[in-house]
């Protein structure tokens, strides 16, 4: 079996991660995690393991992220459809902050974005009944949840379709303010 491919994106600490796909007559087997093969940028622990389906194509979930001390590494692989995974660095004092970048994960590429603590994220789908399965090493605390409006013209995420579909708490985020500092992680 082949390793996971981790490739680092132009935010630090971010990366895409690329499994060995095995192919034969009866179909394919891909490693989806492995603490070993991980652990250069992932020492910690899953602690939540969650699924969403999205109905409708260009929905929007999204830009999500936790305070300290509930900042949480998120590993996000798209398992039915595609979307634009986008992740936001929010990280105070980062020399991206406030950059994003967004990869195309789908069903047929098979990759998961590593998220790190202090970024935010979100995605649109590329295709109707989209699936998502997220791996977190904290637990959701409602009252250290945050989040970053998708239309912010601060941030200028370029998604590739137009919305169709998002959230009222998603699409009610505040606007950054020129004073927003980010998170100390």
């Amino acid at each position: 079996m082949g390793k996971l491919r981790l490739t680092e994106l132009s935010l630090s600490g971010a990366y895409l991660i690329e499994p060995n796909k095995h192919d034969d007559h009866r179909g394919s087997f891909s490693r989806v995690f492995c603490q070993e093969e991980i652990s250069q940028i992932f020492d910690g622990h899953i602690a939540q393991i969650n699924h969403s389906i999205t109905l409708k194509k260009g929905s929007i979930r999204g830009l999500h992220f936790q305070y300290p001390p509930n900042a949480e590494v998120k590993m996000v692989k798209c398992i039915k459809g595609s979307v634009f995974d986008v992740i936001v660095d929010i990280r105070q004092n980062s020399k991206t902050f406030l950059q994003w970048v967004g990869k195309v994960l789908s069903d047929k590429n098979m990759c998961m974005m590593y998220v790190p603590k202090g970024f935010a994220h979100g995605f649109q789908t590329l295709e109707d009944d989209t699936e998502l399965l997220y791996l977190h090493s904290e637990v959701y605390v409602p009252k250290n949840e945050s989040g970053l409006n998708v239309l912010d013209p601060m941030l200028s995420i370029d998604w590739p379709l137009p919305m169709s579909d998002s959230s009222k708490r998603d699409s009610n985020q505040a606007m950054i303010e020129k004073d927003f500092k980010g998170l100390v992680v």
